[in-house]
């Protein structure tokens, strides 16, 4: 996936926080498993975001033909503590997540202002 509206639309579907990724999954309208990553600038530098990015990569590569929601899209946005976690940690969290999702159990969402942040914006 790479259009802006894909990735918005994901946020009404399910949400299933991990430490190291949130899942969003949103039924795409018969387009099949699709996937999309999300890494912001607050989880590091280019290198690191890359790198992470690779990882969530390979994991939905390996997850997602065999766990995946059919017809649905799967978006993984990192969280800090993704960065320095295992790979089979990830691994065994995303199958987690993938189950819970497809037992359409949700999180709730986050509250707006309740983490750290980094400045002042005006």
């Amino acid at each position: 996936m790479s259009q802006r509206r894909d990735f918005l639309a994901a946020n009404a579907g399910i949400r299933v926080a991990r430490p190291g990724f949130v899942l969003l999954a949103r039924p795409n309208g018969g387009l099949g498993k699709r996937y999309g990553i999300t890494v912001t600038k607050r989880i590091g530098n280019a290198v690191v975001r890359n790198r992470m990015k690779r990882r969530f990569r390979e994991l939905l590569w390996d997850a997602l033909p065999d766990m995946g929601l059919p017809d649905h899209d799967h978006i993984l946005i990192g969280r800090d503590r993704g960065v320095e976690r295992d790979f089979d940690t990830l691994k065994t969290e995303l199958h987690a997540a993938l189950k819970r999702a497809s037992e359409g159990k949700t999180d709730p969402p986050r509250k707006h202002g309740s983490g750290p942040r980094k400045g002042n914006r005006r």
